[in-house]
């Protein structure tokens, strides 16, 4: 990220660039938009030019506008009002502190910027990813507290590991803050190394080379064509189905997908690790007459044989669906007690059963599916049937 330098607000009259002197200035102030570390003392001098008939002890000094005490200041000549700080704070702003000379009647008659902050650490936390091997795309953290209080440049250099020239980074036009794009000239199948340099005016520090192949940092668009449907009239289950990401369609590589959901008026995801490469998986297990949000993320793995564990895309846009109510729900209707114990058996070992098959049936095995699927059939007719004797007739 190039910093983009800002200017502080100087109230001086208009001067040609060049040093500062008080033939073309009423007064100046020296040092002039001064440099310094935090802690640092200053002693600063405003001269007036002699023609103003103004005298030093009839000037007083601000600092962002605030009046310093004249405790501060010393005369050290008729037209030299002197001003000492000690222990200097950090700058509010990179564009610096306004240290400001008025006359008697508050009008100012000059000023200077100070910069007072620290030198940049080490860059840490050098990251990289490339989308669809069309880009490559590194970001990082600044080192220590991260502030240094004045304006400093970070620029991403990078060279092909066993020859090639030194290059930087030119595209820090990225919405994320400390990150850059590379976008042309990428070699596949070769190593480059990376690393960021950090610069301002009070020193440089250079972040740790990192070594990678694009292949081995490929991310993608996330899964499209999501769709999220009921599985007939089971009420505790949906059925997800994607397509895979089309900009990698002529790559060879194997697939990952993840599916996370949640309940309509809940924050809390659930993610299913074992979707595997498939793009259709069945959600078990679900409360009836419920809606739920559904997302799915792709990992391009093994690309042209890359044997790195491959990086995550984003998640797919919230695709809504809801479950069938619940046939007990919607009938309202109870157990007889004339039914007693033998159902009351029949309900446990059948409860029993439905934890276990929903347990090993959780994710998307086709053949736990299947045995889902027949013992909820096998279910809703037992229902049914205990229903249909149960009932009075009429």
């Amino acid at each position: 990220m190039k910093a983009v330098l800002d200017f502080c607000l100087v109230f001086l009259t208009l001067h040609t660039p060049g040093v500062l002197s008080l033939s073309t200035h009423v007064a100046i102030i020296y040092p002039q938009d001064p440099v310094l570390r935090m802690g640092s003392n200053l002693t600063a001098s405003c001269w007036v030019h002699p023609e103003l008939g103004i005298h030093a002890s009839s000037l007083f000094w601000t600092l962002n506008g605030q009046q310093l005490p004249s405790s501060l200041y010393r005369v050290q000549s008729p037209t030299n009002l002197s001003l000492a700080l000690a222990g200097l704070n950090a700058s509010r702003q990179t564009s610096g502190d306004n240290l400001v000379c008025h006359n008697h009647k508050g009008h100012i008659l000059a000023g200077s910027c100070l910069y007072v902050g620290m030198p940049p650490e080490k860059p840490v936390n050098l990251t990289c990813w490339s989308r669809n091997t069309k880009d490559l795309t590194c970001s990082w953290a600044p080192g220590g507290k991260g502030e240094t209080n004045i304006s400093t440049q970070y620029r991403l250099k990078y060279k092909l590991r066993w020859y090639g020239t030194e290059k930087e980074c030119e595209d820090y036009t990225h919405t994320q803050p400390y990150s850059c794009s590379i976008t042309q000239d990428l070699h596949l199948f070769t190593p480059y190394e990376i690393w960021v340099e950090a610069s301002n005016q009070l020193g440089r520090a250079t972040s740790d080379v990192i070594t990678l192949d694009i292949l081995d940092v490929v991310t993608t668009d996330p899964p499209s064509g999501v769709t999220v449907s009921r599985v007939g009239q089971l009420e505790d289950q949906l059925s997800v189905r994607w397509e895979a990401p089309p900009a990698l369609k002529d790559f060879l590589f194997q697939a990952k997908y993840q599916i996370r959901y949640r309940l309509e008026d809940s924050q809390d995801w659930k993610v299913m690790d074992d979707v595997g490469n498939q793009t259709s998986c069945r959600l078990a297990g679900l409360r009836p007459g419920t809606v739920y949000f559904v997302q799915v993320r792709c990992n391009p793995v093994g690309i042209y044989g890359s044997r790195k564990a491959g990086i995550w895309s984003e998640w797919s846009h919230p695709t809504a669906a809801s479950t069938p109510h619940s046939e007990r729900m919607m009938s309202g209707s109870c157990d007889s007690k004339s039914s007693g114990d033998s159902n009351s058996t029949l309900r446990r070992e059948l409860k029993q059963f439905f934890g276990w098959v929903r347990k090993h049936a959780y994710g998307c095995s086709s053949m736990s599916m299947k045995l889902y699927d027949q013992w909820r059939v096998l279910m809703q007719k037992s229902h049914k049937a205990r229903n249909q004797v149960g009932s009075p007739r009429g």
